[in-house]
């Protein structure tokens, strides 16, 4: 009988740890690898990232948020871009700017701070559903994004980059 209680007492605790850990991990905050180089300079190849998945149950993703999502041409996989254009909006890419049209204006994004050295290339115009978003990499040249399979519909978005875990020089909490 003896030899049963440890069993039970670390069964326990493994029982315990699963009922803590799952909810977390499926409805809270996940877990993402980078993969390739879209994401240049901001996140690079084999970081590791926590998403935050409960944000967008509360408040709508906003503009310039790095989130992570579904994959719409193949579900199975996962992406990681940066939000430029909201539901309802008009992305138009001209002679490697981007604008923004809504509610009869126009306006130029300012993407110096984390855009790579390539120019955002193409000519474009797309106008967003209530449910879409549009999402580019901040590596332009590198990157597989709206330009070249469309508007993201919001029920593909897994949640927002919350933390950069490793490498730990590149630490960081994200707003």
């Amino acid at each position: 009988m003896k030899l049963f209680k440890p069993l039970g007492d670390f069964l326990k605790i493994v029982g315990i740890s699963l009922l803590i850990i799952i909810p977390i991990r499926y409805y809270i905050a996940q877990p993402f690898f980078v993969r390739g180089a879209s994401m240049d300079p901001t996140f690079e190849d084999g970081e590791y990232l926590i998403i935050d998945e409960i944000s967008y149950r509360l408040n709508n993703p906003e503009r310039g948020e790095v989130i992570v999502f579904r994959f719409p041409l193949n579900t199975s996989q996962f992406y990681i871009k940066r939000i430029v254009g909201m539901p309802g909006e008009t992305v138009r890419i001209q002679d490697g700017k981007v604008r923004i049209l809504m509610d009869a204006r126009e306006i130029s994004l300012d993407e110096s701070m984390y855009l790579g050295v390539e120019p955002t290339t193409g000519d474009l115009e797309l106008t967003l559903g209530e449910d879409e978003y549009f999402v580019m990499g901040d590596n332009r040249g590198a990157s597989s994004d709206s330009r070249r399979w469309g508007a993201l519909k919001d029920s593909f978005i897994i949640g927002k980059v919350f933390l950069r875990a490793w490498p730990f020089s590149r630490f960081t909490l994200f707003k």
